[in-house]
């Protein structure tokens, strides 16, 4: 399983994605609601990897001073092929940006086999809202989330080590 770094977002902003995941999957779509677990909640993955050692949660710890980062949640993306994932951009602002740089630099003596997505001029910060669509339910999901929210102004206020190994979350900035 994977083992990714994380960014929290603000109370507001998190409520607002959890009416989409409710709202796609009130449509029977792939949602995460659907994902059994009790620390599932909205996230924009930094890095991903095969394994992060724990060791990473004392460096990143640090990172405390450089929030609350304001971040705006934007318009629908998809990504995929076959089976589609549909998220909503976070806009790169250079703050994000820096941050993002920083902490895939910090991370990078800790992380086994990175993910190349997750990469410095590869990475698009998202927050996912489900998974495994087919071509065909992409037109549906999308409309079962548009009157919810348009752009999504939030904070970044938490950082957490997330092993999917053990399906357990380390907060490290909350």
């Amino acid at each position: 399983m994977a083992h990714s770094i994380e960014l929290l977002i603000d109370q507001r902003a998190d409520t607002a994605v959890r009416q989409m995941w409710h709202a796609l999957a009130d449509g029977g779509l792939p949602s995460r609601h659907r994902v059994p677990s009790g620390t599932r909640r909205p996230h924009i993955t930094l890095v991903a990897a095969e394994r992060i050692a724990p060791g990473i949660d004392r460096v990143l710890g640090g990172l405390a001073e450089e929030l609350p980062l304001p971040v705006v949640l934007g318009a629908p993306l998809v990504f995929g092929t076959d089976r589609l994932t549909l998220a909503r951009l976070v806009v790169g602002s250079a703050a994000l940006l820096a941050l993002h740089d920083e902490v895939y630099g910090l991370c990078r003596p800790f992380a086994f086999n990175v993910f190349a997505h997750s990469a410095p001029g590869r990475w698009t910060p998202h927050i996912t809202l489900g998974r495994r669509f087919t071509p065909a339910q992409v037109g549906e999901a999308l409309a079962a989330v548009d009157g919810i929210a348009a752009d999504i102004r939030a904070s970044i206020v938490g950082l957490r080590r997330w092993d999917g190994d053990a399906k357990r979350e380390y907060l490290m900035v909350n």
